[in-house]
């Protein structure tokens, strides 16, 4: 195993092991893929994050072939659907974080009620409809949902983060829990005004100058990604 391929899987363990820290998920729970050749690495079905090894991540190719001697996790069909459809896409992270997946279980969207809704590259982060974990009609489900966006809540499920590492892929994860926490908090007193798309266009300009190193720096918040 040539060293490039050795990091990669060390940093998709290390961004798995990133999950429970930091309340994403709990247990086997969600998963994570990075691009690899022609294919991509993804971590192991239904195996404890402290134990895994660099040999337990499978690859695929774009066909589902595959090489290792573990089984890949449940949801390789909409990894491997956003890295085919998404050049952007370095890297996928999908966890079930308790406020996104509240949120998600009401089947309700992260809609333009604070403005960092932008960091995910839109004015709301939509929720895809409910399908059975691992199906290929959940793949659709998140391919639709994720158009023009880099993360999507999935109904009585979790969310997805999409990245160009999967450091920005977990970064976005925190991101999105953290936005749906602070919109189920303010939902409990009322509903959220919401910025205009005039408002939420001028963000997503500001952002898109910060990106292209035409603006100084944003203010506060996160790295727009």
């Amino acid at each position: 195993m040539e060293h490039a391929e050795l990091t990669l899987r060390r940093q998709l363990i290390d961004t798995c092991g990133a999950f429970g820290p930091s309340g994403l998920s709990q247990g086997t729970s969600g998963n994570a893929s990075a691009r690899w050749q022609n294919g991509m690495l993804i971590t192991p079905s239904a195996m404890d994050y402290a134990r895994i090894r660099p040999s337990d991540i499978v690859w695929m190719g774009p066909d589902g072939s595959r090489t290792g001697h573990r089984a890949p996790s449940s949801e390789w069909r909409f990894h491997q659907r956003i890295l085919a459809e998404r050049p952007d896409a370095g890297a996928i992270v999908h966890v079930h974080s308790p406020a996104a997946t509240a949120l998600a279980c009401l089947r309700l969207p992260i809609p333009a009620f604070h403005y960092l809704v932008a960091v995910a590259g839109g004015d709301n982060i939509r929720c895809a409809p409910y399908f059975l974990f691992g199906s290929d009609q959940l793949a659709d489900a998140v391919i639709e949902a994720l158009h023009g966006r880099s993360a999507a809540l999935l109904a009585n499920h979790g969310q997805v983060t999409v990245g160009a590492s999967l450091d920005a892929a977990l970064r976005l994860a925190l991101d999105v829990e953290s936005l749906a926490d602070q919109y189920l908090r303010a939902r409990t007193v009322g509903e959220p005004r919401r910025l205009t798309a005039r408002q939420m266009r001028e963000v997503l300009d500001r952002f898109d100058r910060y990106r292209n190193g035409t603006l100084d720096r944003v203010e506060d918040g996160p790295t727009p990604r």
